[in-house]
């Protein structure tokens, strides 16, 4: 098989491209719940204001994105310094910092698929659990949580694939550091740049739309089997 022919660096870039994926999507998660929830159902001041910060990225050039991390986050920006100093948390040039890019990039994906999945409730059903007495969180864990986890999970699977695509804001950030920032689309990228690297690009690039493929897959079957569940319950 093809992918018998990956030599360690190109396994290393891919292991750390499931790495960084697999992280921006679950600590990207809960946020992505939350601000979803309080664009579906909530008013207030701002609103359209935080709707257009979370698809910013959508519309900014991802090396802007990636720029705009290094003035923030970087070890001499203010962010940055305080999160080095006082947790350790260092991301510019980090497989952290790399993480942080892709999830900020997948976000918009998440919380729409999320925030979809919330406005198809009806708002009466959450209203009649009200009515009976249980809390707002109570009526979101218990009433709302399972009937949107079909979009949670679509959302989290479609941030995990675009994810693993990101390359702009990544290579600005944290740059192109072999086992250490390289992921799959920086590692392409370095390949097409010298002499006779095409073959190895050419199966990197294989190996991220089998990746690619394989998670659509199977967050259309999981959204489909939850889903089931949800409307046999």
């Amino acid at each position: 098989m093809w992918f018998d022919a990956l030599t360690p660096n190109e396994w290393q870039a891919v292991f750390l491209s499931l790495k960084v994926s697999f992280w921006a999507m679950t600590l990207s998660l809960p946020l992505g719940i939350a601000v979803a929830y309080a664009l579906a159902r909530w008013r207030f001041p701002g609103k359209q204001i935080l709707n257009g910060i979370v698809h910013l990225p959508l519309i900014l050039p991802p090396v802007v994105t990636g720029y705009l991390l290094l003035l923030t986050f970087g070890r001499r920006a203010p962010v940055g310094s305080f999160l080095e100093q006082t947790f350790g948390l260092v991301f510019a040039f980090r497989w952290t910092g790399a993480a942080l890019a892709a999830g900020i990039m997948a976000f918009p994906l998440m919380v729409r698929a999320i925030r979809l999945a919330i406005e198809a409730v009806d708002p009466k059903l959450e209203q009649a659990a009200g009515t009976l007495g249980a809390s707002q969180v109570w009526v979101f864990l218990t009433v709302t949580l399972p009937l949107i986890l079909p979009g949670i999970i679509a959302g989290a699977i479609l941030a995990f694939a675009k994810a693993m695509g990101e390359f702009g804001a990544t290579i600005t950030f944290v740059s192109n550091i072999p086992g250490q920032t390289q992921t799959l689309p920086t590692a392409i990228y370095a390949l097409l740049q010298i002499p006779g690297g095409e073959a190895a690009a050419l199966r990197l690039a294989l190996v991220s739309v089998v990746i690619a493929m394989a998670a659509l897959l199977l967050s259309e079957a999981i959204s489909r089997r939850v889903a089931r569940r949800v409307a046999g319950a």
